[in-house]
């Protein structure tokens, strides 16, 4: 039965509310994701700002024969509460190493408490009056100031929040992304040229195929779980170190390089193929020489996508023992050792305020690391990718 134009409208009409309500609402989803993206970074920027600072004090220390046996006698009575153990520990030392030190009174500044710090920042501590009293009266003399934390970033882990710092994380986490990426890269890239260009299409082929794209959707933890047993309970491999570290990483992060190979591998027009066979090339010289050279820009943007979600798993390395407490920084790659991830999570679990500063600052850290690699993979794409 024909409709009339009128029924023709209101179908019309309501085709129209309907793409219209789909818009609003894609564009609300929208919004809500970018506010809760800002309410985040804002959040995390308010808290972990103030880890880039840190208190300082300038006062008298006096290098004699009784403070190298006794540091604490260096200082003024009254200041050997505000000044940080640390500083404490490093007079003997500093002795030890300058001669010309003893017999000397020296004007320095030297790194406040972590109960100073807080202090200086605005926050409660447990300070008493008198300690507030003489800390506002050096602020206003010039003697005591907020200061860029230098401290955080040349520093490993210790139990002083004013001393902890991420230099010990930062050299786990590089050699264990080394590991990791010296594995996963080559295999991952070579797994994927067999399966798209040289593998038969058969039952096999498409089992291993579906395997790879589950194992892509798999929990970050059970590949801990896999390391655990297959590396260090089987292979030997040293706990806590990142050996195992980047290896069970690699295990991970190899679908995910696999699925975006052969992703840039299909992109790679097949008249580029037919043209190098016409010339008499064979199949390993189409592939190596033309096909490969193409799809390096797609490969190279999901292997860094790959490195940045493999920098920033705790789950499986938790589970292979890399919460190591490092206050100094390793360069092996069989000695225990930790990552970023793992000292934030390790921070986050302390009650000291000072503690929970540098837990955001660490985030923060690894958010500017991982935007960067993101920032990169796009401007690799976007530089040397070609338009068919």
């Amino acid at each position: 039965m024909a409709q009339s134009f009128d029924d023709i409208t209101k179908q019309l009409g309501k085709r129209h509310r309907r793409t219209r309500r789909l818009k609003l609402t894609c564009m609300a989803a929208m919004v809500l994701s970018a506010v809760f993206l800002v309410v985040f970074l804002g959040d995390m920027v308010n808290r972990g700002w103030s880890a880039f600072q840190q208190g300082r004090m300038q006062i008298e220390v006096s290098y004699t024969e009784q403070s190298q046996q006794m540091p604490l006698t260096a200082v003024d009575e009254q200041y050997r509460q505000l000044v940080s153990r640390g500083f404490f520990r490093q007079i003997p030392q500093r002795m030890e190493a300058d001669p010309e030190l003893l017999g000397t009174t020296r004007t320095q500044w030297v790194i406040a408490r972590s109960s100073v710090d807080q202090y200086l920042k605005g926050r409660e501590n447990s300070l008493s009056e008198q300690q507030r009293q003489l800390i506002d009266r050096m602020v206003e003399q010039g003697n005591a100031k907020l200061a860029f934390n230098t401290t955080f970033f040349t520093t490993g882990d210790s139990r002083m929040a004013e001393l902890a710092g991420i230099l010990s994380a930062a050299l786990g986490t590089l050699l264990t992304i080394i590991v990791t990426m010296a594995i996963c890269f080559p295999i991952g890239v070579m797994t994927a040229v067999y399966l798209e260009e040289f593998a038969p299409d058969n039952r096999f082929t498409r089992l291993i195929e579906v395997n790879i794209n589950n194992l892509a959707a798999v929990p970050s933890i059970l590949f801990g779980l896999l390391g655990l047993a297959i590396f260090i309970s089987f292979f030997g491999v040293p706990r806590s170190s990142p050996l195992v570290g980047g290896l069970t990483l690699s295990l991970m992060t190899l679908p995910m390089i696999i699925i975006s190979t052969r992703a840039a591998l299909r992109s790679v027009p097949d008249s580029i193929r037919h043209a190098a066979f016409g010339v008499g090339c064979t199949r390993w010289q189409v592939v190596s020489d033309h096909v490969l050279p193409v799809s390096i820009p797609g490969i190279l943007t999901g292997s860094i996508i790959g490195l940045a979600q493999a920098m920033g798993e705790t789950a499986p390395l938790i589970i292979v023992g890399m919460v190591a407490f490092m206050p100094d920084p390793s360069f092996s790659l069989t000695q225990a050792a930790t990552v970023l991830p793992a000292q934030v999570y390790s921070w986050a679990s302390l009650p000291n305020q000072a503690f929970q500063e540098k837990t955001a600052g660490g985030i923060l850290v690894l958010l500017a690391v991982l935007i960067t690699l993101n920032a990169a993979a796009v401007l690799l794409r976007n530089r040397f990718e070609r338009r068919w």
